[in-house]
């Protein structure tokens, strides 16, 4: 898979859901549900338009001279693959455990056991619950973030099961429209943002850079609920692409 179009697929899907956030807030305060959907659907769509413009030229800059602009777009780039349908059904699950089962479920038996195996796991965990134990703020967050890890180390080790496939495909794209980037560069440049992802998010060093406000706003949201299953989208995206780089897969 390109930069760009990875970069489009994860600019749309973090609109979507920062939107869906967005809402919620909004229609939790007690604003009418008409002017919530009016007023965040507008956005949603500017701020994806806005992205997505930059990100294409960014694309059709990165192709070899000559390269029809058919080639950027064909049908089969807009159909998801396997990979992509268990992710997309992993994310709603997600947005559905944050925004109404989290607060619900809090005390069951298995959510707690949930929140300590991947506390025992994961060492961002621990300066989560250091950061809201701070704020005095949980409401289901630990919880939130325990599933997403969970369901991104379901879908890491899916998707490692098919990465020769992936890879594979990704040869094939690239003699059919050939770029600038090749495999190995890109892998390489998957590999640096899946570290700087690990680090800020597995290890949690982004978690005590945020105020108490962010918890309860969209970007702790996103921190907790969607980033650990799009770090595990770019792990598996750099290791099929470093697969694909060799002369045999």
């Amino acid at each position: 898979m390109g930069i760009a179009r990875l970069l489009a697929k994860g600019w749309l899907l973090f609109c979507v859901v920062a939107g869906g956030h967005a809402l919620h807030l909004v229609l939790q305060s007690g604003m009418a549900p008409a002017d919530a959907w009016l007023a965040i659907g507008v956005c949603v769509l500017l701020f994806a338009a806005m992205g997505l413009l930059f990100i294409g030229g960014f694309g059709v800059s990165g192709g070899l001279p000559g390269t029809p602009l058919a080639a950027w777009l064909k049908p089969h780039h807009l159909i998801p693959g396997f990979n992509e349908i268990v992710f997309l059904v992993f994310v709603i699950l997600s947005f559905l455990m944050q925004v109404a089962l989290a607060p619900i479920l809090l005390e069951q038996p298995l959510a707690l056991a949930l929140e300590r195996a991947l506390y025992f796991a994961i060492p961002g965990q621990h300066a989560l619950v250091r950061a809201l134990d701070a704020c005095a703020m949980d409401g289901g967050r630990v919880l939130a973030a325990a599933f997403s890890w969970a369901l991104a180390a379901i879908y890491l080790a899916s998707a490692a099961s098919r990465l020769k496939l992936q890879a594979g495909l990704i040869r094939l794209e690239q003699a059919g429209k050939p770029e600038i980037i090749g495999p190995a560069l890109r892998a390489f440049l998957y590999g640096l943002a899946a570290v700087a992802g690990i680090q800020f998010l597995a290890m949690g060093s982004v978690f005590p850079l945020l105020g108490c406000s962010a918890y309860a706003d969209i970007t702790g949201a996103l921190l907790t609920g969607l980033a650990p299953l799009m770090l595990a989208y770019l792990v598996v995206a750099a290791m099929a692409s470093l697969l694909a780089s060799a002369p045999e897969a």
